[in-house]
């Protein structure tokens, strides 16, 4: 293997989207174009996300809970990360700030 590329279902794109750009993430394409948005590649680097809507998969996939919440940490590794920090600690919530784990990451 050489990429994975999460499919994330979200609730809401638009600030799904204006988070994501908080971080330098940008949009590579989008469905639909114009209007509402029901899916959307995001990347940054090597980094590549999907974004999507459960509304948007109407009955194609009926195992797929609709229900919000559900758990996922990604992490990704970043270079100056302390400034990233700076950039947008003020712009999104912050729950754990920065610390080095035990493996000696920050």
């Amino acid at each position: 293997m050489d990429i994975i590329s999460p499919n994330i279902f979200v609730q809401d794109m638009h600030k799904t989207i204006a988070f994501y750009q908080l971080l330098g993430f940008k949009i590579i394409t989008k469905v639909p174009q114009e209007g509402d948005i029901d899916w959307a590649m995001m990347s940054c680097g090597n980094v590549t996300f999907m974004f999507q809507t459960f509304t948007s998969l109407g009955d194609a996939f009926p195992a797929i809970s609709r229900q919000k919440g559900g758990s996922l940490l990604l992490y990704i590794q970043v270079k100056e990360i302390r400034k990233l920090y700076e950039q947008i600690k003020d712009h999104v919530t912050v729950i754990k700030g920065l610390e080095v784990a035990f493996y000696g990451t920050t």
